[in-house]
């Protein structure tokens, strides 16, 4: 094996997750409660991410905060009085799992001023060092078809059979393109039931009419480290931030670029009503609540 091919092969172990924003959307809600605790039915969006990447086999969660996130890190934390007094009472703690972290597996660091997805990518250079790493946008919701595998543990799958550089991508209308990230897409490689694309290009909210596809970039990525460096001089792009965008588009054609459809469903919780389709969708799904909720959906729809 190549020293090149080695470097590109190495193990996913760490995922940045970017929570530095303010949830303006969601006010008065996230005025007091960071935005990605608000519930999907009886879990925070953020726990939906991180076990998303734990399913992955990504051992080390990096959270880039800002003010006032401080209560994302202590939804991790073991919460003592809350589980002592859950003992006493006899209630089990097997709900609380997932929440459970190794110390030093969840680690923080600050985007003080916000520039971008790509800048908050950056604030976590040092602890990402020379390794590989996974991003995930814990609004975009990427919810597998039962008794599939998550969006990310599809993606590390691919890495391993190409290496280099992965985004996941969706289809939507043409008409929609212009408020997402684009590819220009490629070849289509055998072996993975057309869901893994060359990457050619990227465009960042390109007009309609000048869209290379309707493929949009669907937040999770599996960079190599090489991008801290890029982003290191990035200039600022659309909406006058440093684009992630931008830094991946200069890396394809120096290091192998692909795209993951993803074989599932993406929710935009970063919208209200995508919010709520979620919850809903969720929700219908349950053992334990999903013929309720349609015979209330029903009640509801008919009045």
């Amino acid at each position: 094996m190549s020293d090149d091919t080695s470097t590109r092969r190495k193990p996913i172990r760490k995922a940045v997750f970017p929570v530095a924003g303010l949830g303006t959307r969601f006010l008065p809600a996230t005025k007091a409660i960071p935005k990605e605790l608000l519930p999907i039915v009886d879990r925070p969006l953020i726990q939906y991410a991180v076990d998303e990447a734990r399913e992955a086999g990504i051992e080390q969660m990096i959270f880039v905060t800002g003010r006032g996130k401080t209560a994302i890190v202590e939804h991790f934390d073991v919460a003592y009085e809350l589980e002592a007094t859950m003992s006493e009472r006899g209630k089990k703690l097997d709900v609380l799992d997932s929440s459970r972290f190794t110390p030093g597996d969840i680690i923080t660091v600050r985007q003080q001023v916000p520039l971008g997805l790509g800048h908050a990518i950056w604030c976590a250079r040092a602890i990402v060092g020379d390794e590989p790493f996974a991003i995930l946008l814990p609004d975009e919701m990427m919810v597998a078809h039962k008794g599939g595998t998550g969006c990310m543990a599809q993606m590390v799958r691919a890495y391993e059979e190409v290496g280099g550089n992965l985004i996941s991508v969706l289809e939507v209308p043409r008409e929609d393109v212009s408020s997402y990230g684009v590819i220009d897409p490629g070849e289509v490689l055998n072996g993975f039931g057309g869901a893994l694309t060359e990457v050619r290009g990227l465009v960042e909210k390109p007009p309609v009419d000048q869209a290379p596809s309707n493929k949009i970039i669907s937040g999770r990525y599996i960079l190599q480290p090489e991008v801290m460096r890029t982003l290191e001089n990035q200039e600022k792009g659309a909406g006058g931030e440093i684009q992630l965008t931008d830094a991946m588009a200069q890396m394809i054609g120096s290091q192998p670029f692909h795209a993951v459809t993803f074989d599932g469903r993406r929710f935009d919780c970063g919208s209200k009503t995508g919010y709520v389709e979620a919850t809903l969708a969720l929700a219908l799904e349950r053992e334990d609540m999903g013929a309720e909720v349609r015979a209330m959906a029903k009640r509801l729809l008919a009045e």
